[in-house]
């Protein structure tokens, strides 16, 4: 599950009754060496509401650090933080209205999936053109965040931001039920054969629905993040790519045809990707042993069920739950040739254009992601972060988080942030629901594909 927290981090000297006076110059230089600087803080988090830790954190750890550490070079800094806790989207239109105005924070958090939005709107810009190329790749913390990683916080090749903490898709299997089968323990599937050969005998225990890949409308992004886009990057090709949306590629045709052999051939169960709760169903379902397969982000790990607190918990979860790669459909048939893939979800924080003190912000930016303040933002939880020496630390005794911080998020890929995205996924979505209901593939790629163009015009798909 992609976290979704927002934090705005407001950098003001000099301003009228809290106006916030921006230039919009993109000056790498300006006010570079002010010795007084006040930083607000506003995030959608609230102490004791929305997003608590993070709310708590920024009060109880960043600004009493950050003050200390400018002081210690002779800069005064008053660090002020506005909580708030409001809808995603609420806050996403209130970050955009503040771009266009000339205002908003000096730092400011996105979901990443918003990212490319913003920057073809212009109210974002590549850090390198706001504070300086060789001050953001002296940096050291890059060498901390894979290269996957650090697409979260990139557009069109371009550095935009830090990525945050982030989060990786595995299949996790029922190791109770594989051994009632005869299969591995240790399973590791190379193709998406091999993946449904597993399937067929899991088929045969009575009462087992051998697989479970997200499908339908109903399931929402979950259908697009846990089901359509791995499998996608598994033929070789992200739903997106140089600079066109797949229309009924060859590629989606693929991914089509898996649904259907899932769905038609009995390995998966059609009527739960109608129901409006079918995602929590399938979870329940898995933990009562009676689901074999299932494609989910770690959040399944250490969230649903989790011994002691998951929604759908398992006593035995550390004995019972194996975990595999996703592999693409053959062997090095994945985007870059790989034989293994992911997809990713996470926030990015980027430099305001309009900020008066671009070199500022960009070191309270440093700061927000340095391994001090990345351990100390979780709180003495085990959540995978963007930073490789973090995670080497904080996963240790956890072989779910650390297998995917380890394996997965080398090979990663991350939704296309874009405008028109949540209408592509849409699209997606109806076309398994069409496959789920019994049309063709080619039938359901062809409706897709009408779909897309009507949606972002035929000069932006890549037609099949």
């Amino acid at each position: 599950m992609r976290r979704t927290t927002a934090f705005v981090l407001l950098a003001v000297s000099g301003v009228l009754a809290g106006c916030l006076g921006r230039t919009g110059n993109e000056d790498p230089a300006r006010n570079a060496d002010a010795k007084e600087v006040t930083l607000t803080i506003v995030a959608n988090a609230v102490s004791g509401g929305k997003n608590a830790r993070g709310a708590d954190w920024i009060t109880n750890w960043v600004i009493p650090r950050f003050t200390e550490q400018q002081k210690a070079k002779g800069v005064t800094a008053t660090v002020r933080f506005e909580q708030s806790g409001t809808a995603d989207e609420a806050y996403k239109t209130k970050v955009a209205l503040d771009f266009k105005t000339g205002g908003g924070g000096d730092v400011v958090e996105l979901d990443g999936i918003w990212l490319g939005e913003f920057a073809q709107a212009g109210q974002i810009r590549p850090l390198d053109d706001l504070v300086g190329a060789a001050d953001v790749d002296a940096w050291d913390g890059w060498r901390q965040i894979p290269k996957a990683v650090q697409g979260l916080g990139e557009f069109e090749g371009r550095r935009y931001g830090v990525p945050m903490g982030t989060d990786g898709r595995v299949l996790f299997y029922n190791k109770k039920l594989f051994a009632a089968a005869g299969l591995p323990a240790d399973w590791q599937p190379r193709s998406w054969d091999e993946m449904l050969a597993a399937a067929a005998e899991l088929k045969k225990l009575p009462g087992v629905t051998p697989i479970q890949l997200n499908a339908g409308t109903a399931m929402g992004e979950a259908t697009t993040m846990q089901g359509v886009l791995p499998m996608l990057v598994g033929t070789g090709t992200p739903v997106h790519d140089n600079g066109k949306w797949q229309g009924a590629t060859s590629g989606v045709k693929d991914v089509l045809g898996l649904y259907q052999r899932i769905y038609r051939d009995g390995l998966g169960d059609p009527v739960l990707q109608q129901e409006a709760n079918g995602r929590d169903r399938s979870f329940a379902l898995f933990a009562e042993n009676r689901i074999g397969i299932l494609l989910e982000s770690d959040y399944f790990w250490r969230s649903v069920v989790e011994p002691r607190t998951g929604v759908a918990a398992m006593a035995d979860r550390d004995t019972a739950v194996g975990w595999a790669l996703v592999p693409a459909r053959v062997p090095g048939a994945g985007v870059g040739g790989q034989d293994f893939v992911s997809t990713s979800g996470g926030g990015v924080r980027v430099v305001n254009p309009n900020s008066r003190y671009p070199r500022q912000a960009w070191e309270f930016l440093r700061f927000l992601n340095s391994a001090e303040a990345v351990k100390s933002s979780l709180a003495g939880t085990a959540q995978i972060t963007q930073r490789e020496d973090v995670n080497d630390e904080v996963l240790a005794g956890d072989p779910v988080l650390g297998f995917v911080a380890d394996r997965v998020l080398p090979i990663t890929r991350y939704r296309p942030g874009l405008a028109d995205y949540p209408e592509v996924s849409a699209a997606l979505q109806q076309a398994t629901a069409d496959v789920v209901a019994g049309k063709s593939p080619d039938e359901a790629a062809e409706a897709y594909q009408d779909a897309v163009v009507k949606a972002v015009g035929e000069a932006s798909v890549a037609v099949g």
